[in-house]
């Protein structure tokens, strides 16, 4: 028999779906479907008409539309926020809905009246991480639009999406000209601040970008260690690696005065390092350099540029605070370039088998260099992705080689607050010892105020030892120091956790839920989600969310709930956080 061919055409799909829909539902079901058919009749349905679409498929909460061109199905997209938007302002407050709204552009699968393939699959995803009120597009879509229609556009740069092979562009689009729900500037802290943006791999080798990326993150590392400055972690400066940027957004949306740009080649056994140092507030350059030398003198480059933009933004230091940022994570090339190589590893999504090549290869830098603090470190912190998503074969035996890792990472690194933050943080999660934990990150803010990561885990230790008030003033201070930080749902989900130690379920769900709206798959984050619905009340949340974590962890039981569970002080954190969860569904 032959086959049947595929039917397959290039279509715009617009996907949006309704936040909160499952509270609304909760309060009043039948009242809830009443409203949104109305709304679709009186809204959508004449909007899609308009503008040429087709919807087919409707989910509850959600809709699917084909558009044979990208700027009529974005043209509606806006027009759709905006029609929401007015008819809300009538509607009873248990009837106001907020939508959430992508688009992409893409080939598509046909069958009957209904559409399949990626070209869908990306809309959806994009809806799925749009915040209330937002539409998100892809760059296929963009590329069709960004000419046609008279709206801004603010570029995301590319996000990895659930079920998607390659990452996707996007772009946040803005109605009337100007962004949706775009942030507001943050306020500029009491002392200079500044951001360093990934610098440019201008070698003829582009696999030479982790080296750059490297020197950035030193250069950032080396800056922090000055407390007279406010400097933004690197995790939120590298939100605009590949973006051409306006200097002043990214003073706008990161809340510092100075940007540091620059660029990086290395060419055999030679260095170059060059930067240029700009006042966000008027875009004018301060300072610009050129740093050039044997590959072998690397780190004195970096304290060069280090060194050179401070004293053109603050010329008097103490000569303390020069030395503390000189120190070197170790003269050894070979076990440096493994080390980066390690952390090249782990910026993308993080699975099995990138946390193991990780841990490879800190091991070969610790080989290399047995005194490298920072690779014994990194090499603990594995352990953490470990047990965090039960990869552990043998929870015993590599909770002591975490141990072991750990100790040695803070007896080589006792002066440098990256090591002792992460492995105070792999002693206390890992190996159970809050003390030393608390130890080790308490002296990392001593030496370094402006770590993101130390403040980060100090909020973690404090919930774990019962003062969730103090945590959420610690996590909050790490979100400020790193606010566009990818990762940053790891402190939103422990913040969602200390409101539950507080009682604050209301609270506690919010928090989960802004970690879980960018990340949908962080079992941590949709623990903490589960608990606080289950523990406020909202059963039918709660069964959701639970579901969702038992497809992700269908083997993860009251019984071995151990195994993910932080180590908690206090009993009656504990018992709750276990009620919470099997109130919400988990099986004993």
């Amino acid at each position: 028999m032959v086959e049947e061919r595929i039917q397959r055409r290039l279509a715009a799909i617009l996907a949006a779906d309704v936040v909160g829909y499952s509270r609304f539902m909760e309060r009043n079901e039948v009242g809830t479907l009443t409203a949104l058919k109305k709304r679709r009749k009186e809204v959508l349905e004449p909007l899609v008409g308009h503008h040429q679409g087709r919807v087919f498929k409707i989910t509850g909460d959600g809709v699917l539309v084909e558009f044979s061109s990208a700027v009529n199905a974005v043209l509606c997209a806006i027009d759709l926020q905006q029609g929401m938007a007015a008819a809300n302002g009538k509607a009873p407050e248990d009837q106001r809905f907020v939508l959430r709204v992508g688009v992409n552009l893409g080939d598509v699968m046909v069958e009957g009246g209904d559409l399949y393939g990626d070209g869908v699959n990306i809309a959806a995803r994009l809806e799925g991480i749009a915040q209330a009120g937002e539409v998100l597009v892809s760059g296929s879509a963009y590329d069709q639009v960004k000419n046609k229609i008279e709206t801004g556009f603010e570029d995301l740069g590319a996000r990895s999406l659930k079920n998607i092979d390659e990452p996707v562009r996007v772009f946040r689009v803005g109605l009337g000209g100007k962004a949706i729900l775009t942030q507001s500037a943050l306020a500029l802290p009491d002392k200079p601040s500044i951001a360093v943006l990934p610098f440019a791999n201008i070698s003829n080798d582009p696999q030479q970008e982790y080296f750059a990326d490297g020197m950035v993150e030193e250069i950032i590392t080396a800056l922090s260690r000055f407390r007279s400055l406010f400097v933004i972690a690197r995790n939120s400066s590298f939100t605009y690696k590949g973006r051409v940027v306006d200097v002043k957004q990214v003073g706008r949306e990161l809340g510092v005065r100075y940007v540091l740009e620059g660029s990086v080649r290395r060419s055999d056994d030679r260095l170059r390092i060059s930067g240029q140092l700009i006042d966000a507030s008027t875009g004018m350059h301060l300072w610009a350099d050129r740093f050039e030398g044997a590959l072998a003198e690397v780190f004195d480059l970096q304290d060069q540029v280090a060194t050179s933009v401070v004293g053109a933004i603050t010329p008097t230091l103490e000569q303390a605070e020069i030395l503390r940022a000189k120190r070197k994570p170790t003269a050894n090339l070979d076990a440096y370039d493994h080390y980066l190589r390690g952390l090249a590893s782990l910026t993308s999504i993080i699975t099995r088998e990138t946390n193991e090549e990780a841990l490879r290869l800190f091991n070969k830098a610790i080989e290399q260099d047995p005194e490298f603090g920072l690779a014994y470190a990194r090499a603990a912190h594995c352990y953490v992705y470990k047990k965090l998503n039960r990869w552990m074969r043998d929870p015993k035996r590599e909770a002591a080689e975490a141990a072991t890792l750990a100790r040695r990472a803070v007896t080589s690194g006792r002066d440098d607050a990256v090591v002792l933050s992460f492995a105070g943080y792999v002693l206390g999660y890992v190996v159970g010892d809050l003390d030393d934990c608390a130890a080790c990150i308490d002296r990392a803010l001593v030496l370094n105020p402006n770590l993101a990561a130390a403040w980060g885990f100090s909020g973690w230790t404090k919930y774990c030892l019962g003062e969730p008030d103090a945590a959420i003033r610690q996590l909050a201070h790490a979100m400020r120091l790193s606010p566009l930080d990818p990762r940053i749902f790891m402190w939103q989900g422990i913040t969602a956790l200390a409101h539950i130690s507080a009682e604050r379920y209301d609270e506690a769900a919010s928090w989960a839920e802004r970690a879980l709206r960018d990340q949908p798959n962080v079992a941590t984050c949709l623990r903490a989600a589960a608990a606080s619905y289950a523990l406020g009340g909202r059963n039918a949340e709660a069964e959701k969310t639970m579901e969702r974590l038992r497809q992700l962890d269908p083997g993860l039981r009251v019984s071995n709930l151990e195994e993910v569970m932080p180590p908690f002080r206090r009993p009656k954190d504990r018992s709750r956080y276990i009620e919470g969860l099997r109130k919400a569904g988990l099986p004993e």
